[in-house]
C-alpha cells in the first residue's frame, strides 16, 4: 500500500515537473517571437530612416546638380559678355579717320596700285578698287548724283553694244527719275546704293551707327518701292572719302565697297574734257580688271561711249559685272 502511495506521488511531481517545463519552454518562445518581431520592426524602421537618409541625399544631389546647372548657365553669360565687351574693345580700336581715295594710275596697261594702308582696309572688309587683273575683264560703272539728261543715251549705247554696268545712285536720284531706275532694272543692269545724302562716309561713321545705317535703308527703300526687289549689296562711298570704321560698318550691313582703278576729270559739267582727251585717258588708262568710274552727267561721256567701247573691245576686253568680282 505504501509502495503504491509512493508511486503515484512520484508519477505526480514527474508530471508536474513537465507541465512547468513545458510552460517554461512556451514563455521562452512567446518571449523569442516577441524579441523577433522587435528585431523586424527595428530593421523596418532601419530601412525606412536608410531610406529617408537616401532620399534626401537624392534631393542634396539633384540642388547640387541644378545648382550646378545654374551656374554653368551664369558661366555661359559672363563668356558671353566678356565677348561682348571684347567686340566692343576690338570695334573701338578701329580707325575712325577720314581717308580720300587714291590710286596709282595704270601705266602701259598695268593694274593700277594704291597705298598699302588702303589695300589692308579693302581686303579685310570687302572692298574692291579692281576686280580679276589676270584677264582682260573690265567692270562699267555710273555715279549718278543727280541727272543731266544724258542717261537715257548712255543706256541706248550700252543696249547697243550688249554692255552690263553699274548705277550707283544717291536717294534724291531715285526720287526724282523712277523711269530711269525702272529702265535699267528691266535692261539687266545693277542699280546700287550711293547713299542718301552723299555725305563722307567717314564723317557719317562718326554720327554712329544707326545714323550712318540710314544713309542706306533710305535708298534701299525707295529701290524696292519702284522695282518690288531688293538692292543688289554693292555701296560706293561718295566722293571716295571713307574710314576703316565706316568700312566695318559697310560690311556690317552685307554690302561691299566699290572703288575704282580708273576716273578721269568728267564730273564738272562746266569744265568738259574734249572727245579727243576724253577717249585718249579712258582708253589709255583701262586695264585687265580694271573697275572703270564715268560720271553719267559727262557730255563727253556720252558722246564718245559707244566709239570707246567699240574699240575696248575690238582690243579683246569683255566686260563682266560686279556680281563677277572674285570672292575675298
Amino acid at each position: 500500500m505504501n509502495k503504491k502511495i509512493i508511486s503515484c506521488i512520484l508519477v505526480s511531481s514527474f508530471l508536474l515537473c513537465s507541465c512547468n517545463l513545458n510552460a517554461s519552454n512556451k514563455s521562452f518562445n512567446a518571449r523569442s517571437e516577441e524579441n523577433n518581431t522587435k528585431t523586424e520592426e527595428g530593421n523596418i524602421k532601419n530601412k525606412s530612416t536608410h531610406t529617408k537618409e537616401n532620399t534626401k541625399s537624392q534631393m542634396r544631389n539633384n540642388s547640387d546638380y541644378k545648382n550646378n546647372e545654374q551656374n554653368i548657365k551664369d558661366i555661359k553669360k559672363d563668356t558671353s559678355t566678356s565677348s561682348n565687351i571684347n567686340k566692343f574693345k576690338d570695334e573701338s580700336n578701329i580707325s575712325s579717320k577720314e581717308k580720300d581715295w587714291f590710286f596709282k594710275p595704270s601705266k602701259n596697261n598695268e593694274p593700277a596700285t594704291i597705298p598699302e594702308d588702303m589695300e589692308n582696309d579693302l581686303n579685310k572688309y570687302s572692298g574692291y578698287f579692281l576686280g580679276d587683273t589676270s584677264k582682260k575683264h573690265l567692270y562699267l560703272t555710273f555715279d549718278e548724283g543727280y541727272e543731266n539728261g544724258y542717261t537715257d543715251k548712255i543706256l541706248d549705247v550700252l543696249k547697243a553694244n550688249n554692255i552690263k554696268a553699274a548705277f550707283f545712285v544717291t536717294a534724291p536720284y531715285v526720287k526724282q527719275n523712277k523711269d530711269l531706275i525702272k529702265r535699267m532694272v528691266d535692261e539687266g543692269h545693277l542699280v546700287c546704293n550711293h547713299s542718301d545724302h552723299h555725305p563722307s562716309m567717314a564723317s557719317a561713321a562718326l554720327k554712329g551707327k544707326e545714323s550712318f545705317e540710314k544713309e542706306f535703308t533710305v535708298v534701299e527703300d525707295l529701290y524696292k518701292d519702284i522695282t518690288n526687289k531688293d538692292m543688289p549689296k554693292f555701296f560706293r562711298p561718295p566722293m571716295g572719302k571713307y574710314s576703316e570704321l565706316s568700312l566695318k560698318y559697310t560690311e556690317d550691313l552685307g554690302y561691299k565697297s566699290i572703288f575704282w582703278s580708273f576716273a578721269y576729270l568728267d564730273w564738272d559739267r562746266n569744265k568738259q574734257p574734249s572727245r579727243e582727251q576724253g577717249k585718249e585717258k579712258i582708253l589709255n588708262g583701262v586695264h585687265n580688271g580694271s573697275i572703270i568710274l564715268l560720271h553719267a552727267v559727262s557730255k563727253t561721256n556720252a558722246e564718245i561711249l559707244d566709239p570707246v567701247l567699240k574699240e575696248l573691245k575690238n582690243d579683246g576686253y569683255e566686260f563682266k559685272t560686279l556680281e563677277d568680282l572674285p570672292k575675298k
